[in-house]
């Protein structure tokens, strides 16, 4: 299956003002550890690629990460994978794959490392000395208090004072994360028909929350239920469930077996992109961020069962009326609209984005200063 996001004449390094020659030469590390973190990096790639860096991949075996690795083509090297959701598993299985990295990343003559919020990957360039650049648009994931002296880059409108006086430098760029890889999104209109779905029913896509993260609270689970409840007895729609891992799949199954066996719930039985899901949906109704922001970006109705600690970037999206946070089970029935949306009403710019170059730049100013800082310690 090709996938949607790819590279056109509007994004290739050449014709955005990318270096056509190497302007350093450094190796960078790249740890993908969740889903959300193999589209992000996809256009970040090659135009690192672009400005003269080699470039070496690393994933865990969690969610779909495997699977979009292999959707996109993207070669790397799989260390690790999810360790359930007693926190003190978690602890251990962090350990350890940061211990399993250090042993893989070793040999590799490192130069800086780089992640969307790699627990395992701070942890590993701590034990190897390599200087790390890690990446977050949440402000309430779980810190790695003995790991300091990194550089953080994260949106403008994320908070950060609290880390300022903590040895991190901190740069930041515009918009949110999905900005970075909206640009190259080309959508394919025949989603529906490949799952089975008319093109007059209205298509709900419901995103469960992650019950094995440390910040899910269970009222998640009662608006997940109510929001099911809700349109597998409405006439004329369709639910699109996307279950985040295997053990979700099995529980919602066994919940919906029914609705399932019906067909007025899907879930997809290959990988699917998720904008393209999204642009192919009336409304989504997700437990996640990156779904939520996504279909945020691309102005596709969203409402927001997650119902953790909110982060900076939703309550933004949130006060732009972009985004719905639903705080109560009364809410999904009242604040949801189940509305057939006209698609020739999103109009996406395939320019590269501001946020991708800002921090395509930030990369570069670090790897320099770190050219600069070697060569005069040889002197």
């Amino acid at each position: 299956m090709k996938s949607t996001i790819e590279m056109t004449d509007e994004l290739t390094p050449a014709s955005t003002g990318a270096a056509k020659t190497p302007v350093v030469q450094k190796k960078i590390w790249i740890d993908l550890d969740n889903s959300p973190h193999v589209p992000f990096f996809v256009p970040i790639i090659p135009e690192l690629k672009a400005r003269g860096f080699e470039i070496f991949l690393t994933g865990r075996d969690s969610y779909q990460v495997v699977e979009l690795l292999k959707y996109y083509g993207i070669q790397a090297r799989i260390v690790g994978k999810h360790y359930g959701k007693q926190k003190i598993l978690k602890l251990l299985g962090t350990a350890w794959r940061a211990v399993a990295l250090a042993y893989v990343v070793r040999k590799e003559k490192i130069d800086l490392a780089l992640s969307h919020g790699s627990r395992g990957c701070m942890l590993a360039s701590k034990l190897l000395g390599i200087e790390n650049i890690t990446i977050v648009d949440y402000e309430h994931t779980s810190k790695v208090s003995v790991v300091k002296n990194f550089t953080l880059i994260c949106p403008e409108i994320l908070l950060t004072d609290e880390r300022e006086n903590s040895g991190i430098r901190i740069l930041k760029y515009p918009g949110i994360k999905e900005d970075v890889y909206l640009p190259s999104f080309r959508p394919d209109p025949k989603l529906r028909a490949r799952l089975g779905i008319a093109p007059d029913e209205l298509l709900v896509t419901v995103r469960p929350p992650a019950t094995e993260a440390h910040y899910h609270n269970p009222e998640a689970e009662g608006l997940l239920k109510a929001t099911l409840k809700k349109f597998s007895g409405m006439p004329g729609a369709r639910v699109l469930l996307l279950p985040r891992n295997k053990n979700q799949e099995n529980e919602l199954r066994a919940a919906w077996t029914r609705e399932i066996a019906s067909g007025k719930m899907v879930i997809p039985a290959n990988v699917e992109d998720g904008m393209n899901i999204i642009w192919n949906s009336d409304l989504v109704v997700s437990g996640g961020g990156t779904m939520n922001r996504e279909a945020a970006a691309m102005g596709v109705p969203v409402y927001s069962i997650f119902r953790g600690p909110i982060g900076a970037v939703d309550r933004f999206l949130s006060s732009k009326g972009r985004l719905v946070l639903l705080e109560n089970v009364e809410q999904v029935h009242s604040k949801i609209q189940a509305v057939r949306r006209n698609k020739e009403d999103i109009s996406l710019n395939h320019q590269k984005s501001p946020a991708l170059e800002t921090i395509l730049d930030h990369i570069t100013g670090i790897a320099r200063l770190k050219n600069g800082l070697e060569q005069k310690a040889r002197k």
